[in-house]
């Protein structure tokens, strides 16, 4: 059965690992949410920095904080190895439950944390997947000359 928690090895917690991912990581931002992240051998943990500038009620900044963490946790498996620390903007409070998804997807999109989609192509998958026929020229060989 496949555990829908989200356990406290998947969390950066301690302040020196927040200060380790803000001094040497890598980031991106967007309107609503700053993504810093860097690698390391370990599962994908994330951490979470919702202010009392991006909304003054606690109720608020939980609905943020809980939407991101479920998102996390059901990509954590497709994520790519390291810490990655969301910080949340002012413009999040105003973000319904969709966009902040779609924000924090473009995040990690960004960052390359997320395996680039397959790309659809053309040819039918059972074509594609085969041994590619020997290709004739349609106009005969015209010989030396």
């Amino acid at each position: 059965m496949i555990s829908t928690r989200f356990p406290r090895t998947a969390r950066v917690r301690a302040r020196s690992d927040f200060d380790r991912i803000f001094k040497h990581g890598r980031r991106v931002a967007l309107p609503v949410l700053a993504l810093h992240w860097q690698t390391v051998d370990c599962e994908a943990r994330l951490g979470l920095a919702v202010s009392r500038k991006v909304d003054p009620h606690a109720v608020g900044r939980n609905r943020i904080k809980r939407a991101l963490r479920d998102t996390f946790r059901k990509l954590r498996a497709e994520l790519a190895r390291g810490d990655y620390v969301v910080v949340a903007r002012p413009g999040a409070s105003r973000c319904t439950r969709a966009e902040l998804d779609q924000a924090f997807l473009g995040l990690l999109k960004r960052a390359g944390a997320l395996p680039a989609p397959a790309v659809a192509g053309t040819m039918p998958a059972e074509l594609a997947s085969s041994d590619p026929a020997p290709i004739h020229s349609p106009l005969p060989d015209p010989g030396p000359g």
